[in-house]
């Protein structure tokens, strides 16, 4: 069971090895695009092409398609970001368990967005987890986890696609103790929960009393999406890629320092933000270089949290 992009390294994995698998479900078709066409997520994609048979139910849960999974007489169910929260009566169908393949070190980050909460709080290190899924979200015994450094230069979208490879080893590796027998789940550790919630766009909302790091990091880790943001007079840019810089006891917060190639040079809380790549509203992102060329900007010029008309 799976959807996105971070759901297909699995997949492929599973499709390549001796494992056999019965059926691939996924979320329905959805519009997409300026004409709402419809459009297959990239597991119904790779699933057809391989000639895999694909449910694409509204809800697990109805009894229909509960019916259908009960007759699978399957040994496991394997889980990764498939997007419905499944109920006792699908759990407990496979002969051995419903295996999760989560984004963070559980019981770290359990929830919707850990990949980018791990970033934004500055982690320097993160991974990947399976776990025996209950009906909690994401509190389900650890079955293996593994380890992954955080770069640096990392933004989410890497981070992702370096996390979705990696737990789709670690998904294997986890089916080859369970065939051995060497499988031992272990309960998390609750006092050492933390929670990565849902992303809004307001999220992005960069506020320049911070510090350069933390904004730094607020930027990779809402990159791609929603994307950090902040307005320059009544003008809305996002802020798409930035680099940190010492900073001069006369830097104000959110005001322009200097306009150099390399980039925008912006005062915060404590050092500077240098806005290498930015995207004003109804363009294209660019590089800082290519949007001074074009736009007048003067130091003193100030970032705020507001469009001032």
């Amino acid at each position: 069971m799976g959807t996105p992009d971070f759901s297909l390294p699995t997949l492929e994995k599973l499709y390549k090895s001796n494992h056999h698998i019965q059926l691939v479900i996924t979320q329905p078709d959805r519009p997409k695009g300026r004409g709402l066409e419809s459009s297959h997520s990239p597991v119904k994609k790779f699933a057809v092409e391989k000639g895999l048979p694909v449910l694409q139910p509204e809800k697990c849960s109805n009894p229909e398609i509960i019916n259908i999974l009960k007759n699978l007489d399957s040994d496991i169910f394997i889980i990764v970001a498939f997007g419905q929260i499944l109920k006792q009566n699908l759990l407990e169908l496979p002969r051995f368990f419903c295996m999760n393949l989560h984004s963070s070190l559980l019981p770290k980050y359990r929830g919707a967005a850990p990949i980018n909460w791990a970033i934004i709080n500055g982690e320097t290190e993160t991974g990947v987890t399976t776990m025996k899924m209950d009906t909690g979200l994401d509190t389900g015994d650890i079955l293996l986890s593994s380890k992954l450094k955080i770069k640096l230069d990392d933004d989410a979208h890497s981070l992702h696609s370096n996390l979705a490879c990696k737990g789709a080893s670690l998904v294997l590796e986890t089916l080859d103790k369970l065939d051995a027998g060497k499988l031992e789940p272990t309960p998390q550790d609750s006092s050492l929960v933390s929670c990565a919630p849902k992303l809004k766009k307001e999220d992005g909302l960069i506020n320049w009393d911070e510090s350069a790091l933390k904004i730094h990091n607020r930027v990779r880790g809402l990159s791609p999406w929603p994307g950090a943001f902040s307005f320059l007079g009544s003008r809305r840019f996002r802020i798409c890629k930035t680099k940190t810089s010492a900073a001069d006891p006369a830097d104000q917060p959110g005001s322009i320092i200097r306009l150099a190639d390399r980039g925008i040079e912006v005062g915060t809380g404590d050092g500077r933000i240098i806005v290498t790549e930015l995207q004003p509203e109804g363009k294209k992102r660019m590089y800082a270089k290519n949007f001074l060329a074009g736009n007048k900007l003067c130091s003193g010029d100030k970032f705020n949290v507001k469009p001032r008309l």
